[in-house]
């Protein structure tokens, strides 16, 4: 265990996202709160609150009025977690960070042991599932996400990452220099590279409610890394186009030997709609594929603001 007068020295802020947790909220805090405190280790809670129209924010600020580590920022609408996980890391204050969900999947009670191996000098300490304790369809659709990441977007992303995970300061910091709207936390994580180590922590069953994020969104998601990531897209384009091209001089040879030598044909305007909608179709496809990306440049040279906040609560708003 970590001696008392080393860990006194560093701060630990938790980063946290919600969403319509209501059901939740409260007791994340009970549990976090009993773990925090036995660290003896000057600790937040930061939360940021992502468009939530339940009890969420009125709890996380009743609570927050006798406990003056828990923070709250609202998002002024729902940006999505991936900006919301931004904004806690961009006001939280801490030597450490963890970000984690609300939903206790992740136990509280493994936190001392990702502050015992990023103080071995790790930058950034991923959570590996021991096993995904989810409904069968959830755990599909999620099987299909990471395949469609690891098969399409070039990101060596471990296997069974957890959404609880542990980074200093250093790896905080050279995260927020990274500016672009179209935002994969994950994605940006293996970028910025440093010293980083895994270490396996064991769900439990979600305290409450469902996962927000569903197979729409996962999917969304999914196809929004592969073209921020990876040009795969585009050289796919390409190699189908010279394919089709080449098929289909071939195939114009083959038609035209035919012809000549072996059968003699009417050619019927059948088949050249046929081709001529199917070639329509291609140049739709790949011109479609250049305008994503185009749009995607576009949005990121008008340099909007990543997320706007509403209000803070316990929060300095000097950044």
């Amino acid at each position: 265990m970590i001696a008392a007068k080393e860990m006194k020295q560093k701060k630990l802020s938790l980063v946290v996202p919600v969403y319509f947790e209501e059901e939740c909220i409260l007791q994340f805090i009970k549990e976090t709160e009993a773990v925090l405190n036995t660290l003896q280790m000057e600790f937040e809670i930061v939360f940021v609150d992502d468009g939530s129209t339940d009890k969420t924010v009125e709890l996380i600020k009743h609570a927050a009025e006798s406990r003056p580590f828990i923070k709250l920022i609202e998002l002024s609408y729902n940006h999505g977690k991936q900006a919301a996980v931004t904004a806690g890391i961009t006001y939280a204050t801490g030597d450490y960070l963890i970000a984690m969900d609300p939903d206790l999947q992740d136990p509280p009670e493994e936190i001392p042991r990702f502050i015992e191996e990023i103080e071995k000098g790790y930058d950034l300490v991923f959570g590996i599932r021991k096993e995904k304790v989810d409904g069968l369809l959830n755990k599909l659709f999620s099987k299909m996400f990471w395949s469609l990441l690891a098969r399409f977007s070039g990101l060596k992303i471990p296997k069974g990452i957890s959404s609880m995970r542990i980074f200093n300061r250093k790896f905080a910091n050279k995260f927020l220099e990274y500016p672009e709207q179209n935002r994969f936390v994950e994605g940006l994580f293996m970028h910025i590279g440093m010293k980083r180590s895994e270490i396996v922590i064991a769900q439990r069953d979600r305290f409450a409610g469902v996962s927000k994020f569903n197979f729409k969104r996962k999917m969304s998601l999914a196809f929004n890394v592969i073209f921020d990531f990876s040009e795969i897209p585009l050289k796919m384009a390409v190699k189908l186009g010279f394919f089709l091209f080449f098929f289909g001089l071939l195939f114009l040879a083959g038609i035209l030997i035919a012809k000549l030598f072996f059968i003699n044909f009417q050619l019927g305007w059948p088949s050249l709609i046929g081709a001529i909608v199917i070639g329509a179709g291609l140049q739709l496809f790949f011109i479609g594929i250049a305008a994503i990306y185009i749009g995607r440049i576009y949005k990121e040279t008008k340099r909007r603001p990543l997320f706007s906040v509403k209000e803070f609560t316990n929060v300095s708003e000097d950044k």
